[in-house]
């Protein structure tokens, strides 16, 4: 078994961890205070081929998935960006491993050929609707409506947290193609946001990942092409449950990059920082939080990693994507908890970036699953419910 990353690996963690340090650091803070995403630093990591590492060669991908690398790819992209800006993290999250993996494995040759090459580049971002006003971790109660019209769906509702909505191209998204059964009535289609009947709805205030635009979407009347379905009628809700367990593994490298910057700063900050006339790195108290955060960090790693090879392989991996999620956002959570405690009443400074992530972290307990859902999903694996 081994624990070190392959040689295309550690060269893409250097290219995102540089672009990082080098493209984010200040405009993590811009967009942080004034809730606006930076669509223009998207654009310049899509260039390097970050946005897509989840997407075959023959539609401008980065080479990753021919490798069987792409999942583990991505985690090493996700934790470098989400280390300096969540927001920007969750962007790129979604439109790689809930838009782009999802059109690849389940979309028609048409429809990759006409929309890959587009998302590849980062000329569009790709975005998810699934849920809606009354239909959160319970999916398959979802209302929204696709009916047939001849060769067209005509889409009716509204989806509700949408990440990227105000500046995506693009839309996955899971609506009710038969009200004769919760589950199997749902299909999922893609919806360019340049058709007629799309209306970017209420911004939503949000405690963390400030930058990233969380919205509400409405279709009227929105009709689309019967081609832009992707799988089978009624084959919706399993293709979500399948995007969902790629979706999670995203947010568990969101979650390992937070905590790592929460961690890295909090150590930092111990060894210059002086109370009764020592560092405060030398009290036992703050040594045992920096033992813990480090050791929590590399156990939701390597959860991370096993979850992203089990994908990479195409093998099943709903309860290890799952523990991988729920490890490393409670983890997140806790660790910049402790980071603030370390720091103080500096913790609580918007002058310092410990105060942004201990607010980032808060998410990624929640979406893309809840760790009640996650607790769900790992007990029924284990029961074989």
């Amino acid at each position: 078994m081994n624990f070190e990353l392959p040689e295309e690996l550690s060269l893409l963690q250097k290219t995102a961890r540089e672009f990082a340090e080098a493209e984010l650091r200040k405009p993590a803070r811009v967009m942080d205070e004034e809730e606006e995403f930076n669509v223009g630093v998207f654009k310049k990591l899509a260039e390097l081929g970050l946005a897509g590492l989840t997407i075959p060669e023959a539609y401008g991908g980065s080479g990753f998935y021919e490798s069987n690398l792409a999942n583990q790819a991505a985690c090493v992209v996700l934790e470098e960006i989400n280390r300096i800006c969540a927001s920007t993290g969750v962007t790129l999250s979604v439109h790689m491993s809930l838009f782009s993996s999802a059109l690849n494995k389940w979309g028609s040759d048409e429809l990759k050929q006409r929309i890959l090459p587009h998302l590849s580049t980062g000329e569009w971002i790709g975005a998810y609707c699934l849920s809606e006003a009354g239909s959160g971790s319970d999916a398959g109660s979802l209302t929204c409506m696709a009916k047939k019209d001849g060769g067209d769906y005509v889409l009716d509702g509204s989806k509700l947290w949408i990440t990227s909505a105000p500046y995506a191209d693009v839309f996955l998204v899971m609506a009710r193609t038969s009200a004769e059964h919760k589950t199997r009535g749902i299909s999922a289609f893609i919806v360019e946001k340049s058709r007629k009947g799309i209306t970017i709805g209420k911004h939503e205030k949000k405690m963390g990942i400030r930058g990233s635009a969380t919205c509400e979407v409405l279709f009227e009347k929105c009709r689309i092409p019967a081609k832009n379905l992707i799988g089978e009628e009624g084959k919706g809700f399993t293709i979500a449950l399948d995007t969902l367990d790629g979706g999670r593994i995203g947010i568990a490298a969101q979650a390992v990059g937070i905590a790592r910057a929460c961690m890295e700063e909090a150590t930092d900050y111990a060894k210059v920082r002086e109370q009764f006339g020592k560092k405060i790195a030398e009290f036992q108290a703050v040594q045992w939080m920096l033992a813990d955060m480090s050791m929590r960090l590399d156990a939701a790693r390597l959860l991370m990693y096993r979850a992203a090879y089990l994908r990479d392989a195409g093998k099943p991996c709903a309860k290890e994507a799952a523990m991988a999620k729920l490890f490393a956002s409670e983890s997140a959570d806790k660790t910049a908890k402790d980071a603030v405690q370390i720091f103080g009443g500096n913790g609580y400074s918007k002058e310092y970036d410990v105060e942004r992530h201990f607010r980032d972290a808060r998410i990624t307990e929640i979406y893309e699953g809840t760790s009640e859902i996650q607790r769900i999903v790992i007990s029924r694996a284990l029961l074989g419910a």
